[in-house]
């Protein structure tokens, strides 16, 4: 799996969650309580599912081009470890499943795509040695 194929299933997975998260805001429920039953909290779901569908959008449409390619893979991971950091903080207040899984995720696109930004920006190699044998 080269660089690119990791940016570009970052972004499908980003595109997915965004529209999932117009979409259907109150499925958040799982990581975010009763809370994301209020109409306030489904706007700002709504505001980050935008967010997440133009930053995957975007990355999709770039990941090739050696100058923005990996400045949108970094740019979407840095979105990825402030929504971490912000789960985190108040994780004491979020259902214990469901919020220690959406911290994991977002850590896990947060680490992935830094990576990815990394060796997009060294030449897009191979993220993982192809087997041979």
């Amino acid at each position: 799996m080269t660089a690119r194929d990791a940016a570009r299933a970052l972004a499908g997975g980003r595109v997915l969650a965004g529209v999932g998260l117009m979409a259907a805001p109150a499925l958040s429920r799982v990581w975010l309580g009763e809370s994301a039953r209020r109409p306030a909290v489904q706007a700002v779901l709504r505001a980050m599912g935008v967010r997440d569908l133009v930053l995957g959008a975007l990355t999709l449409h770039v990941v090739d081009h050696p100058g923005a390619g990996y400045r949108t893979v970094a740019t979407a991971a840095a979105c990825d470890v402030v929504d971490c950091a912000a789960f985190l903080a108040a994780r004491d207040h979020l259902p214990r499943a469901g919020g220690g899984a959406v911290i994991a995720v977002a850590g896990s696109f947060a680490a992935a795509g830094l990576v990815a930004a990394a060796m997009l920006r060294e030449g897009g190699g191979p993220v993982v040695p192809p087997i041979t044998g």
